[in-house]
């Protein structure tokens, strides 16, 4: 069995100008490299990983190229151009030239704009994604998703992964506006989702029963051939270790039979980013 860590970041503090993660949030106010992830990765049979953008600009993109190039467990590579750039095509094109690159991500959860993925001008950049290969990480919150809805519809053909099941609040139990609006995202075949980023957004003090109506209503809407496991490695140390997220993970996933728990960690994260 391959296991694929479909989400990490690795980041440089000098690179990031004030940027997230302010010093506040002592776990993560520090550089991370994949020397930093290795060892962990090693101990819990994680084979590759997927290495996903964490500024929006092409600097920290062609920082994480310059990595994958360096270190082979980073199989796959999400980073990021601007999508509405009278150049889009010309920027998707030299960036997909690189082995590595498999998708792009704007980070919709900071923008000002709740209806930003639905704007027609994004159909050039779609287009030039669906015509390289490369797929569309969407990190966003439960507001985005009758928005992302409309782009889905918009572009059947292009693969969509939601990340971090959309960030729900997961201080209570599943609102039901998250339940619908999932659930017709899981009506589009092309769409996927990102068993990652739970235990951040549950907080301190989480637990796998607080975690298992949120993963058990995505493992039954997109079915397990459709979510992919990830760690969110380092934001996730502000909740909790690798090796904790990942036996809790077995627990969530232990109701599945072999074949479908091999899928969610890792089959599907190869299969939708075409990794070797």
């Amino acid at each position: 069995m391959k296991r694929i860590d479909a989400h990490q970041h690795f980041w440089r503090l000098a690179d990031r100008a004030g940027a997230w993660p302010p010093p506040q949030l002592a776990p993560i106010y520090r550089d991370f490299y994949p020397e930093d992830l290795g060892a962990l990765l090693h101990r819990h049979g994680v084979a590759a990983t997927v290495l996903v953008q964490s500024m929006p600009n092409e600097a920290d993109t062609h920082f994480m190229l310059d990595l994958s190039e360096r270190y082979s467990f980073i199989g796959a590579v999400v980073g990021w151009t601007d999508l509405k750039a009278a150049d889009a095509p010309q920027r998707i094109a030299a960036l997909a030239a690189h082995s590595r690159l498999r998708g792009l991500r704007p980070m919709l959860q900071d923008l000002d704009d709740d209806q930003w993925i639905a704007d027609p001008a994004l159909a050039p950049a779609a287009a030039a994604m669906q015509r390289h290969g490369l797929c569309f990480d969407a990190l966003v919150l439960p507001r985005h998703l009758p928005a992302l809805l409309e782009f889905a519809r918009s572009h059947p053909r292009l693969p969509i992964v939601i990340d971090h099941l959309a960030k729900p609040a997961m201080q209570r139990g599943p609102d039901m506006a998250w339940l619908e609006d999932m659930a017709r995202l899981a009506d589009q075949p092309q769409v996927y989702c990102k068993l990652s980023g739970m235990v951040t957004e549950a907080g301190p003090g989480w637990t796998v029963e607080q975690l298992r109506p949120f993963a058990r209503h995505i493992l039954d809407l997109f079915g397990p051939q459709r979510v992919l496991w990830g760690s969110d490695w380092p934001v996730l140390n502000l909740a909790a270790d690798y090796g904790a997220w990942f036996d809790a993970t077995g627990e969530l996933l232990a109701h599945l039979d072999e074949t479908q728990r091999q899928a969610v960690l890792g089959l599907n994260a190869q299969r939708f980013y075409r990794m070797d």
